[in-house]
């Protein structure tokens, strides 16, 4: 809790995910997510007193409060503020452009940002919004409460199951217990809380209190593996009870029946009911707490005939029956890109995976691989050498690391694919249930976003020089970085063991470790690691990724195969710029994919959503540009993060646009001028890809 007249947060109790800080310099109140390293800068034109506050006053959770006197708050980069009553019912919206003024009463005020804000006020209000900024004003000083949650969600308890299918059936039933709400609210992110833990035992054992929703919906598939796991995530979704039965189908109460052996095979007929009751839940919730001006609901307004008002209100048969009578094809094209595809193999001993696979709301497809030999994946890496007789590998084996086997996962519709089974996959992530179990068990941290850069050979200085220039270069964010050169083994274990928040190695690796001054350091051998994330730029890396997440590491982009210098130093800086942007792991590796053929020799091991800082407007955004005539077409493309996952809105601070879209949408094009152009791009740091290129903002603009 934060306590009167704090400077910094070392008298915050240790756990609180929350925390209240003075800033160093200037005036106001930090609120900083000490668990996901976010923070929110809220100044006030003169110095402030935080005193501890009822953290139960606000109509939402909140992990802490406290209580200041003011009459001005101003925090920049927020997305929006929803304005409530007494009451609960929403009286104002504030999101680009805009002056509203209320008149004198109490209001709670919700601050979209990277760490779910809550203000209460009595008094009247004037709340002037621009591009940039927000400043909330008040006639005199009065006091104002203000709570704070962390993005960060864990599961409530552990299941215990055996590895008979009707046991596993009851316990992924129970998944549906961690929803925080069985309506259409569902569709936010923050109201789809973490499902329990799975444990694979002896006996089934589902503690009293996490039975399955009342939703009147049970889902029959065949008892085996194979059809739970493809099925696991729309159980949790719809709220529904998983039971035995030999044609897959979804049941009501009120006797509807939707059959899911489909013409296209039970997995795709399940991908498409998930992704279409999510987003038809997106559109009809505009109908509740957050009425917005929805593009995708215009959309389907003019494809389907459905009565969104009646269907907030319905219960969860009538809703869904509504929803799968209108075609897949017809609204298929409005909907955003799906996150993730995971391809697991249905066995034991990847069970304990699906609480993570279900949190992800990720598609579930049972394995349609291609094995890949070591010489395939090889042959861009000897490509790259052929043409460039000057560079060299970042091996320093004649043999060097490899996995045992690669596979290749059948492609899919969705942004990412994850492999969970043996092998090395080429082309999605490598998910484990050490990498989650690292994520929950991070603690609150004080103090700056720790990176250590280590540069173990000197022939490859120029990505050290590039780092020094990226790394910490937000201003508005604290950075600490480290540079660290020809470490010995005792040397770069030290480095390995300290709490950072991210390792960035530059140097050789082969099949016996990382190379040293003196040997070779196998990760495997550390023990504890001390880094949350990392990226290991030097050849083969894979094995020793898997072994910094064994040892206590969250996520890290590793490589597998040889990599030639010239190109590793051009994913290095294209992946540093991205990451100190604030974008997950993945979605910096799949920019860098679209940048260079090199990164195609890179892939994720652990989980891949895992970020370094927050970025600037609370997801990640990428902007492609292609001229028209006189004019440019400008597609505002999303991808999720931590605090603003699938279901999350974004509005585009575009020219006029009074538009929401949901994140991940492909429906955000825009024709604007020039000068809208110039005036949109300067707004934050984006990468720009124009005429194929990728270009930082800054330096698209000068061009």
């Amino acid at each position: 809790m934060a306590q009167s007249g704090l400077s910094d947060e070392s008298n915050v109790p240790p756990g609180r995910e929350v925390g209240f800080s003075l800033p160093s310099e200037g005036t106001g109140l930090i609120v900083r997510d000490r668990i996901e390293r976010h923070q929110v800068r809220i100044r006030t034109p003169a110095t402030v007193t935080p005193e501890p506050a009822d953290e139960t006053r606000f109509w939402f959770p909140t992990d802490a409060a406290v209580r200041i006197e003011t009459d001005e708050l101003e925090v920049t980069g927020l997305k929006g503020i929803v304005v409530r009553d007494l009451f609960g019912e929403m009286v104002a919206r504030v999101d680009g452009e805009t002056i509203i003024e209320l008149g004198a009463g109490s209001y709670s005020l919700e601050f979209f940002t990277s760490v779910k804000v809550y203000v209460q006020i009595s008094s009247s209000i004037r709340i002037t919004a621009d591009s940039t900024r927000t400043c909330v004003e008040l006639p005199e000083q009065v006091p104002i409460h203000i709570g704070a949650r962390s993005y960060h969600t864990e599961p409530a308890t552990t299941i215990t199951t055996t590895d008979e299918p009707r046991d596993v059936m009851k316990a992924v039933s129970a998944f549906g217990s961690a929803l925080k709400t069985t309506s259409v609210e569902r569709s936010y992110p923050t109201l789809r809380g973490h499902p329990p833990l799975l444990e694979v035992g002896d006996n089934l054992d589902i503690p009293d209190g996490f039975e399955p929703p009342n939703t009147g919906l049970r889902i029959v598939v065949p008892p085996d593996l194979q059809s739970i796991v493809v099925v696991a995530p729309l159980v949790y979704y719809l709220g529904a009870t998983l039971e035995p039965g030999p044609q897959p189908r979804i049941e009501s109460e009120t006797g509807f029946v939707h059959l899911l052996d489909g013409p296209q095979g039970f997995e795709s007929e399940v991908e498409r009911v998930l992704k279409q009751v999510f987003f038809l839940d997106c559109v009809t919730r505009t109908e509740g707490y957050y009425r917005v001006n929805l593009h995708e609901r215009e959309a389907v307004e003019e494809r389907a005939n459905l009565d969104f008002a009646s269907l907030y209100d319905a219960n969860a048969g009538e809703r869904l029956k509504a929803y799968l009578s209108v075609p897949f094809h017809e609204i298929s094209e409005l909907m955003p890109e799906w996150t993730l595809t995971t391809h697991i193999e249905a066995q034991r001993d990847n069970l304990s995976l699906l609480p993570f696979i279900v949190n992800d709301l990720a598609v579930v497809k049972t394995p349609n691989t291609t094995r890949v030999s070591a010489d395939e994946v090889q042959v861009s890496a000897v490509d790259d050498f052929l043409r460039d007789e000057e560079s060299f590998t970042r091996s320093a084996a004649s043999s060097p690391s490899a996995p045992d086997a690669y596979i290749k996962p059948a492609e899919s519709e969705s942004a990412d694919q994850a492999w969970v089974g043996d092998g090395a996959p080429v082309g999605a992530s490598k998910p484990t249930r050490q990498a989650y179990e690292n994520r929950l068990a991070r603690t609150a941290k004080n103090g700056c976003i720790s990176i250590a850069v280590v540069c173990n050979d000197p022939e490859m200085g120029a990505e050290e020089d590039l780092l020094d220039t990226i790394y910490g270069s937000r201003s508005e964010l604290p950075f600490e970085v480290s540079y660290h050169k020809e470490l010995s083994t005792d040397e770069l274990r030290t480095v390995l063991k300290e709490q950072n928040d991210f390792l960035h190695y530059i140097g050789h690796i082969d099949n016996e470790g990382l190379q040293c001054t003196d040997g070779r350091l196998d990760a495997e051998s550390i023990g504890e690691i001390g880094a949350e994330s990392f990226l290991l730029n030097g050849c083969s890396s894979y094995e020793q990724g898997m072994g910094l997440i064994n040892g206590g590491a969250i996520g890290g982009i590793v490589t597998l195969s040889d990599v030639i210098n010239k190109g590793a130093v051009e994913v290095g800086g294209v992946l540093a710029q991205l990451l100190n942007m604030g974008f997950p792991l993945q979605t910096a590796l799949n920019v860098s994919q679209r940048n260079t053929a090199t990164s195609q020799q890179y892939t994720i091991v652990g989980d891949g959503g895992m970020s370094i800082s927050q970025t600037e407007s609370g997801t990640a955004i990428i902007c492609e540009v292609e001229r028209t005539s006189d004019t440019f077409e400008l597609t505002f493309k999303t991808y999720p993060t931590i605090e603003s996952s699938m279901g999350a809105l974004v509005k585009p601070a575009v020219a006029e646009n009074g538009q929401h879209y949901l994140v991940s949408s492909d429906e955000a094009v825009f024709e604007v001028d020039e000068a809208q152009l110039r005036e949109f791009i300067s707004l934050e740091q984006v990468p720009v890809f124009y005429n194929g290129q990728l270009f930082w903002n800054d330096e698209f603009l000068e061009a």
